[in-house]
């Protein structure tokens, strides 16, 4: 098969030498030239995955169209708020066949929307396919063993999703609950936020895992208001992910944290990483769903209002302390009064 690769960032890069050490013919393409010069002369990505070679199999495309023309396989792998433009770029050049996989994690800011409501609606009838779950492009790049789900409408599109990526250290699972996988990948860059300014702060375990649990009943409750099934978020995408993402040292969000924590301005942080911090604009247009739904997200407007400037770290933490007394399985009950 040709699969074609847009954006050369750490996971677009990491995922184009898989695919390329299994045989397949791949090609990488991004939007900044001076990268794909860089990558092309170097065979690494010195700017976001340094120290790894690039497969000697993989094509750097000096065109979108060269890219992605007559492939059997897309992978859009850019920013969520570039997703829609990149499918639209993307939809003149490949054929009605082609698989378009997403592996972005993130909601779109303006629209409020995941990546496949807005395939959905920009190419409506493709066969789309979201690859998601706990996988740091560093260590995918090692070789280190490494498990994610692929998630589609299209029962025989996921298969061949995971037929196509499955490696002795590279294991894929199917499933059809799209939305649900995607707000997992989403939601936890939250958490992760949470997570390193908890490290940032130097407070202590018994405090991230309350973040880490109370967090995933946070993003479910989100999911099922969204049509999402529960307990996707207690699979790889969501629990999974969010385990990973919250304790890494490769965690971009969880390091954009830490340095909130210690007192950074939250800008500077986001410039500090290098790369794109997606849990920001993902708490604000997760927290506007919540207000659009009708449910509270207290730890997502927490993580707003700290990354805002409107409250301090230890004003967040002492407000989420002393809310009103819950019942732990105050949805469950809910549903059995129902």
């Amino acid at each position: 098969m040709k699969v074609g690769i847009i954006g050369a960032g750490s996971w677009g890069t990491a995922l184009a030498s898989l695919l390329a050490g299994k045989g397949e013919d791949t090609y990488l393409w991004d939007i900044d030239e001076q990268l794909l010069k860089m990558i092309s002369a170097d065979r690494e990505n010195k700017k976001y995955l340094p120290g790894r070679r690039l497969h000697d199999r993989v094509g750097i495309s000096e065109t979108l169209d060269d890219c992605i023309s007559r492939a059997d396989i897309v992978i859009t792998a850019v920013p969520t708020q570039h997703f829609r433009s990149a499918m639209a770029d993307a939809l003149r050049a490949v054929s009605d066949d082609t698989i378009i996989i997403n592996v972005s994690k993130g909601i779109e800011l303006e629209s409020l929307k995941t990546p496949s409501v807005i395939a959905s609606e920009t190419a409506p009838g493709r066969r789309f396919v979201v690859l998601s779950g706990p996988s740091h492009a560093e260590e995918v790049a090692d070789g280190v063993p490494t498990t994610v789900t692929a998630a589609s409408k299209d029962p025989e599109a996921a298969e061949t999703v995971q037929d196509i990526f499955m490696t002795e250290s590279f294991r894929v699972y199917i499933q059809s609950d799209v939305i649900g996988v995607e707000l997992g990948g989403a939601l936890k860059n939250i958490i992760a936020l949470g997570a390193g300014i908890i490290d940032g702060m130097g407070l202590g375990d018994n405090t991230k895992a309350a973040l880490m649990t109370r967090g995933i009943t946070e993003m479910a409750r989100l999911g099922e208001c969204m049509g999402a099934r529960r307990e996707t978020f207690f699979g790889l995408s969501g629990i999974g992910d969010l385990i990973v993402t919250c304790t890494s040292t490769h965690s971009r969000n969880r390091r954009c944290g830490i340095m909130i924590g210690e007192g950074m301005d939250a800008k500077e942080a986001i410039e500090r990483v290098g790369m794109i911090v997606e849990g920001v604009p993902t708490a604000e247009a997760a927290l506007e769903l919540g207000k659009k739904l009708k449910i509270e997200m207290p730890i997502t407007e927490a993580i707003c209002l700290i990354v805002s400037g409107d409250v301090s770290p230890d004003a967040a933490l002492t407000d989420l302390m002393t809310r009103k007394k819950k019942h732990e399985q105050e949805v469950l009950l809910t549903y059995e009064r129902n």
